[in-house]
């Protein structure tokens, strides 16, 4: 049996589920989700808490599972709490601002790129450390953003400028071989 899906999602004071067959609806403080799951996976609710079972073994229903799981808990902690991923700018002149609700991000282009924020999205830019915030309820949504921002400009191998995620290491290389300081 899988190992993460087998295991209970409580379910926090202030969210709603409602579970009708496959289809789950999620309300809470930080906003509202719903999802149609596989119908062969049976979710259902009992004492405050969610589980979530599978009727054979059989390696499509293993692989429904655990990811079936795991996008329900994503979908209950997504509105009671939220997701964040934060970005670090690198490099000289590079620097991010607000402007109203949406991003604009200098660097190296000829021009500011201005990044508007989907429904359920928010930025947060902290200018002494040069950090974005993406915040949201919706996991796959907040990540997504944030991989569009960094592809703007990604870190490159020789001195590192570009935008990178916090904790990413990137890779660097030596350059010319006749540069030696």
């Amino acid at each position: 049996m899988s190992r993460v899906g087998r295991l209970p999602i409580d379910v926090p004071a202030g969210v709603d589920v409602n579970i009708d067959g496959s289809f789950v609806k999620v309300k809470g403080p930080k906003g509202e989700m719903e999802f149609t799951f596989t119908p062969e996976i049976v979710i259902r609710k009992e004492e405050g808490r969610i589980l979530v079972e599978r009727p054979t073994d059989q390696p499509m229903h293993r692989a429904l599972h655990g990811t079936t799981r795991a996008v329900l808990n994503n979908m209950i902690v997504g509105v009671s709490t939220g997701f964040e991923r934060v970005l670090e700018i690198e490099g000289v002149g590079y620097r991010a601002e607000m402007d109203g609700k949406n991003l604009i991000v200098n660097v190296g282009f000829s021009h500011p790129v201005v990044v508007e924020p989907p429904e359920g999205i928010s930025f947060d830019v902290d200018m002494r450390v040069r950090q974005i915030k993406i915040s949201g309820y919706d996991k796959q949504v907040v990540g997504q953003i944030a991989s569009e921002i960094r592809r703007l400009r990604p870190p490159e191998p020789y001195k590192g400028k570009g935008i990178r995620y916090q904790g990413e290491y990137v890779r660097r290389k030596a350059g010319k071989a006749g540069k030696t300081a």
